[in-house]
């Protein structure tokens, strides 16, 4: 099987893209950071999920799980982790 640039052997590639076509430079901070925890993530619906992003201009292509881990990557600081 031949690879493709940026992928590795038995790694999913997830599709992380910014919304450019709703704010020209492709990020918008909204006036306050996230202030969720780690379990609220883990406990978080979808749909909570793709707005949460969605106010921060990312559009994310994958399963649930996934969302939830870009998320608590994204928005959590180290300690919280």
């Amino acid at each position: 099987m031949e690879l493709k640039d940026g992928e590795e052997k038995g790694v999913e590639v997830v599709e992380i893209r910014t919304c450019k076509e709703e704010y020209a430079n492709g990020f918008q901070m909204p006036l306050h950071y996230p202030r969720h925890t780690k379990h609220d993530y883990h406990n978080m619906a979808d749909s909570k999920l793709d707005m949460l992003l969605k106010e921060y201009g990312l559009a994310f292509k994958g399963s649930l799980e996934e969302k939830r881990a870009y998320a608590i990557g994204a928005f959590l600081w180290p300690q919280q982790l």
